[in-house]
C-alpha cells in the first residue's frame, strides 16, 4: 500500500481515483477545483480532501494529476500551493492529462530539480474504461521510476507500457487520437454510405465486423449511429483539443497529417451544428445534414 494523491476529479479522474483507493488499496488524498466534488469523493471511498494540490501531496509517495490541458496542468503542479511544493523527496508525478509533450519534457526538468521523479501517462479507454478500471497507459519518464510506479497504475488499467523517455506516452497517445480521427471518419463514411444504399446496416456490421473492417468503434458505437444517437464516449471538444495537439506537434517535427487536419475541420463542424459535447461518432451526422 502506498500514499497517493489525486488532483482532478473529472469524468476520468473520479474512478481512477476511488479504484486506487478500493482496488489498489492505498491511502487516497484528493483535490478538485470544485471543492464539493472532492467532498463527495471523500465520502464515498473514504479517503481524504485537501483544500490545495500542495496539501494533497504531502507525504504522498505517487502524486497523480489529470486536468483538462497543459495550462491546467502547471496550475496545479507548480506555484506556492502547486502539488510540486508540497511532494516529497523521491516522490513520483504522474501526469495523466492529455497534454503535450513539451509540457512533460518541462515538468521532468522541474521534477529532477526538486528531487522528484516524473512519468507523463495519458490514458486511453474513455469514461467506460476509467469507471471500469480498464483504461490503457502510455507512460514516459525513467525505466527505474516506471517500474515503481507501474503497479500502482495498474489498479485502474488492463495495460500499462512505456514508451520511452519524458514526453514518449503523450506522443503515443498523439497517435492514437490520430489512428481514432481516420478510422472514425471512415466508419462514418461506410455506415452513411450503407444507408443511402438501402442496406440493412446491423446486418452488413455484423459481417464485416468480423472482417479486416473491424475495430473497436465497429463494435461499441454502430448501433449508437444507426440511432443517430450520440451521446455515448468521448466528446468532439475533447477530440478537437487533443488534434490540436497532434497537429501543433506534427509541425514541430515535420510530420505530414492530412487526414487528421481534415477531420479536424469536420469535428469543428458538428461543433457549429450544436455537437461539442456529442461523441466522436458524430461524424456521421454531419454526412446525414
Amino acid at each position: 500500500m502506498a500514499k497517493v494523491a489525486f488532483i482532478g476529479l473529472g469524468v476520468m479522474g473520479y474512478p481512477m481515483a476511488g479504484h486506487l483507493k478500493t482496488k489498489g488499496g492505498h491511502e487516497v488524498s484528493v483535490f478538485n477545483r470544485s471543492a464539493e466534488k472532492a467532498d463527495r469523493w471523500a465520502a464515498a471511498f473514504g479517503g481524504r480532501a485537501a483544500a490545495t494540490p500542495r496539501e494533497a501531496a504531502e507525504g504522498a509517495d505517487f502524486v497523480f494529476t489529470c486536468v483538462g490541458n497543459d495550462d491546467d496542468v502547471r496550475q496545479v503542479v507548480l506555484g506556492p500551493d502547486g502539488a510540486m511544493a508540497g511532494m516529497k523527496p523521491g516522490a513520483t508525478l504522474i501526469d495523466n492529462t492529455t497534454a503535450s509533450a513539451e509540457l512533460a519534457r518541462e515538468l521532468d526538468a522541474a521534477a529532477r530539480e526538486r528531487g522528484l521523479a516524473f512519468l507523463d501517462a495519458p490514458v486511453s479507454g474513455g469514461q467506460a474504461g476509467a469507471e471500469n478500471g480498464q483504461l490503457t497507459v502510455m507512460v514516459g519518464g525513467a525505466q527505474g521510476d516506471f517500474d515503481r510506479a507501474e503497479p500502482v497504475i495498474s489498479a485502474y488499467a488492463r495495460m500499462v507500457g512505456r514508451m520511452g523517455e519524458a514526453g514518449s506516452g503523450q506522443l503515443a497517445k498523439m497517435m492514437n487520437q490520430i489512428a481514432i480521427a481516420g478510422l472514425v471518419q471512415g466508419l462514418s463514411e461506410a455506415m452513411s454510405f450503407g444507408r443511402k444504399a438501402g442496406l440493412d446496416l446491423k446486418t452488413v456490421v455484423g459481417v464485416i465486423s468480423k472482417g479486416a473492417a473491424g475495430s473497436w468503434q465497429m463494435d461499441n458505437r454502430h448501433k449508437t449511429m444507426i440511432e443517430q444517437r450520440y451521446d455515448f464516449g468521448f466528446a468532439v471538444e475533447w477530440m478537437r483539443k487533443d488534434l490540436g495537439i497532434c497537429l501543433a506537434e506534427a509541425r514541430r517535427n515535420g510530420a505530414s497529417l492530412p487526414v487528421t487536419a481534415l477531420v479536424d475541420q469536420f469535428y469543428a463542424e458538428i461543433e457549429a451544428m450544436g455537437g461539442k459535447r456529442w461523441d466522436t461518432s458524430s461524424l456521421m451526422a454531419r454526412l446525414e445534414r
